[in-house]
Formats: structure tokens, sequence, C-alpha cells
């Protein structure tokens, strides 16, 4: 996985898909390099595990000025019970301590928007910000089963026929300041005593997944980047020694992975660890961070399913009434 099923027991934060980040992307518009397209897909095998987002989670896409610790713009999705079959959506911004704050704060953007939960795609447009929210085919790609066995790849897609709910913006790269170097993460967040407590969270691809242990993992979800290197370094050297390298080299490694933010320069072409694509192909590059350049392939590609415009991913999957996850 790159980021599904990363709880400490290889389930769902809070045993629930739907508070379950699976991937974050940022990327140049294709039609525009003056727009920035940032895509954060959660609920692992929808609509299998849950056919609807969680009406009380806020899903946060949040973008940090390079070298700064603190979120300067935080993108807000929250949703409204499902009713009817039909499920609505809306997104604040919040800039500055708004940002930083975890509460539901910011300027309303989009407001009741309809989520796409059949595969309809349904585009809402404002003041220079493209939406659309709702049910696609999974862009991820990984020979799960062979990662599981050992590392021994056979090629075998294991997500090609599965799908994800998606939150797709893109947006003026002028909303986001004019340094073109920023760091992008997202969370997830629950409500608990008056406030928000964050269960789930991404940067860099395969982060949980592949480099913290599984004891850790809990608390890795529940942490922000700022903390990341004072309480995650030692673990992820003392990971990569394990596997195979000497300390200086691993520390270097680990560096790099932390603070698990996804850097990005919109004055270069993305491509990971330039942001991240929906073509990229991240489990070869972390493998072989991972092994220490032992194991560089699993022998799996991009999917074929990928549209030119926008929101970019495929059209859902057909649905299968039971995923069972490898073992």
């Amino acid at each position: 996985m790159s980021d599904h099923l990363d709880a400490h027991d290889g389930k769902s934060p809070r045993m629930d898909p739907r508070l379950d980040i699976c991937d974050l992307y940022a990327f140049q518009s294709p039609g525009d390099p003056g727009r920035t397209v940032l895509v954060l897909n959660v609920n692992p095998f929808a609509p299998t595990g849950a056919d609807a987002f969680h009406p009380d989670a806020i899903y946060e896409i949040l973008v940090v000025s390079d070298g700064n610790a603190d979120s300067d713009l935080a993108f807000r999705f929250t949703f409204s019970e499902k009713e009817g079959g039909k499920q609505l959506a809306t997104l604040r911004m919040a800039r500055g301590g708004e940002a930083q704050s975890g509460k539901l704060e910011g300027d309303v953007l989009f407001k009741d928007v309809l989520v796409d939960l059949e595969g309809n795609v349904q585009v809402s447009e404002q003041d220079g910000f493209r939406l659309y929210v709702g049910m696609r085919s999974d862009p991820f790609f990984f020979d799960l089963k062979g990662y599981l066995n050992g590392m021994q790849f056979t090629g075998d897609d294991f997500f090609l026929d599965k799908n994800v709910f998606s939150m797709v913006l893109e947006l003026p790269n002028s909303e986001m300041g004019s340094d073109p170097r920023v760091n992008i993460w997202a969370r997830v967040m629950m409500p608990k005593n008056g406030s928000y407590i964050q269960v789930d969270r991404m940067g860099h691809p395969f982060m949980n997944v592949g480099f913290t242990a599984p004891e850790d993992k809990d608390a890795f979800n529940q942490n922000v980047p700022a903390r990341d290197r004072e309480l995650f370094t030692d673990k992820v050297v003392k990971l990569l020694v394990s596997k195979g390298r000497d300390p200086d080299s691993a520390n270097r490694e680990a560096l790099k992975l932390l603070p698990d933010v996804l850097s990005y320069d919109r004055s270069r072409a993305a491509g990971y660890p330039n942001g991240r694509t929906l073509r990229d192909d991240i489990i070869d590059h972390q493998l072989a961070i991972l092994t220490n350049g032992k194991v560089t392939t699993d022998r799996v590609g991009p999917h074929d399913d990928l549209v030119d415009d926008f929101p970019y991913l495929g059209s859902p999957r057909p649905i299968k009434q039971e995923i069972k996850e490898p073992s």
C-alpha cells in the first residue's frame, strides 16, 4: 500500500475506511503549468467498506512554505450525512493562523457540492478553483501480494480493479504564494470533546506502511510533521540499518523522508520526489531505499485508465461485493 490500511494492525484507523488516507498527489495541471492539482484519496476498496465520506470528519490538505513548520494554507473538506443516496461536500480555505488551528475555520469556497457516488463526473468551478469529489478508480499500483510474500514480486497489481473516494482540487499557483517551493501534507481529523484530533496523515507515499514499525504506526498517524525528526528519526534509522544500510547512510535517508511532507517546486516539472503525479512509480523508488538497492522494482506500472482532463483519475472499476485483503 502507499498509505492504505496504515493503522498498527494493518487495518484502517479506528477500523473505519472512511478515515483511511490512501494517497496524496500534487502536480501541474496538464493543460496549464500556472495551475496546480491536489488530489487526496481515501476509503480503500470503495465502496465495499464504506459508501460515503464520514460526516463528522475534516479531510484536510495543508500547504507549508518551504522551510516553515507551520501551515500557511489549509483546504478543509467536510460532508453531510448521506441521505436518499446523496451526500453533499463543503470546501473551506484557511490561511495563516486559521490554517494552523486544526478547527473548522476558513472561507467557504464551495458549499453543498453533490458528491459523485456513481462515477458520473460533476465538476464545480468558482473564482479560478475547480473541484471534484467522488468515487474514482484507484490510480495506485503495487504488487502487494509479492511484497507480503518476502518481496517475491510477480507483477500482479493488487490495486488494478480497486476504487477510492477522491477529493480533487485545481487552483491557480498564485493562491499558494510567491515562493514556488512548498511542502504539502494531508490529514483526517475527528471531533473529540469540542475539538478535533488527528487520526490519519500522509506526506510521502509508503512512509507509514514501509518505513514505520507496527508499534509506531498509530503514534505516527497522530503526530505532525514539525515533530517528525525529533520523534521518528532514530526509529527510521534503526529500520534501515536492519535492512543492510550503514548508520550514516541510514541517517541521510531518514532525513530525506522526515519530516513526512511532499515537497513540491512548481517551477520544475512534477515527478516524485518533486510533488507526485498519478503515474509516478513510487513503489520502485521507495523499495530501492528500503532494501538498500537490493530490490528496485515490483514489476508493476501505471494504470491505463487515467484521463487527460480534470479530474484526471479514471472512472470507477466494476464494484466487487467482497474484497479480501492479502495476508
